[in-house]
């Protein structure tokens, strides 16, 4: 993706999907309720494992006519209300992308992939 800048100085901005993946990440990570990001497959996980940088794991980042589309992958905690958590994701992420790269999100899709249990709550049963 190419970010046209003021002509001040000549040149261009390009900013990888994979860079846009890694703010992506950090940002889901900071949501209440998240407790983790999973593969899309289980062959994402082993190219995951083998490849050693799971940053940009639950993390897939496309350019489609200078519009980003983000899915994401993630675990939730047990017990929480699914869709406001998916909502906040979205728009934390979307707010995260648009603040830092600085070009429009044009849509953020949450696939949640399991429910973890805490310890705690595992204890009460």
């Amino acid at each position: 993706m190419t970010v046209e800048q003021s002509p001040s100085v000549p040149g261009r901005i390009e900013i990888t999907p994979e860079a846009i993946a890694s703010i992506v990440s950090q940002a889901v990570l900071t949501c209440y309720g998240v407790v983790g990001m999973a593969s899309r497959t289980l062959t994402d996980g082993l190219v995951e494992i083998l490849q050693g940088d799971s940053s940009r794991r639950g993390v897939e980042v496309r350019v489609v006519d200078d519009r980003i589309i983000i899915d994401l992958y993630v675990v939730l905690e047990y017990g929480m209300r699914i869709v406001t958590v998916a909502e906040n994701v979205k728009s934390v992420v979307k707010f995260a992308v648009e603040q830092q790269v600085g070009v429009p999100v044009h849509a953020v899709n949450v696939h949640v992939q399991g429910l973890r249990v805490s310890e705690g709550q595992a204890a009460e049963r």
